[in-house]
């Protein structure tokens, strides 16, 4: 082998590990996990990891109406939990959000949805008011109300965000700012820091990723 070809070998090696290397990049799962034995198509027995879940949930959107999983079923989708009144994090949650919900809002794959934890006054009209402001029109980004039990118990135990009432807090409210992201089997893939332009940075690179494991 001349000393071209062995240069020319070596650089095809290299491509070679690099794209397999991209290939395989997976995200991780979050959440509760445990072993199950289930059957493959040939019915044989195998231990197989199943991951937690996001449970059903039925609320009122920014248009009254009443809005389910259903809509969010079989897609990629980024949530969040914030308040309209929020003076803290939530305008800079939602302000880098936006750029994402602007690279990914034509693919009918991903979804974005935002619960309020302000089940006092950010009642559905008010949400409404709010996505307009944003810039949001349409379906592509719910913008979800619910009495407290029901979203406080979604966050903390399925989302695994931390919400609450505090009155000692500026604003009444406190909540982490993570943007989460949720593949379409309801599993937890994802969780970045939504005041950190960076990690919203990798949020729009991961969410293709994540897509790339449907399309196998």
């Amino acid at each position: 082998m001349n000393k071209i070809t062995a240069c020319l070998a070596t650089a095809l090696f290299a491509i070679s590990i690099f794209t397999a290397c991209k290939q395989e990049r997976k995200l991780p799962f979050y959440g509760e996990r445990h072993a199950e034995t289930v059957r493959d198509a040939a019915g044989i027995e195998k231990i197989d990891t199943v991951y937690q879940t996001i449970p059903d949930w039925s609320f009122l959107n920014q248009d009254s109406v009443v809005t389910t999983n259903k809509v969010t079923d079989g897609k990629v989708y980024v949530t969040d939990f914030f308040f309209t009144s929020c003076t803290t994090i939530c305008p800079t949650m939602h302000r880098n959000l936006m750029t994402v919900y602007n690279d990914f809002k034509t693919n009918p794959d991903v979804m974005f949805v935002s619960y309020t934890i302000d089940f006092k006054y950010d009642k559905p009209h008010v949400l409404k008011k709010y996505a307009q402001k944003l810039g949001v029109d349409g379906p592509k980004w719910q913008f979800l109300y619910g009495t407290k039990d029901s979203v406080y118990t979604l966050a903390e135990k399925n989302y695994l965000v931390a919400v609450g009432e505090d009155s000692t807090a500026k604003d009444g409210y406190i909540h982490q700012g993570y943007l989460v992201l949720i593949d379409k089997d309801r599993r937890i893939r994802g969780a970045y820091d939504g005041t950190k332009p960076e990690q919203v940075a990798q949020l729009k690179k991961d969410i293709p990723v994540l897509l790339a494991e449907y399309k196998k």
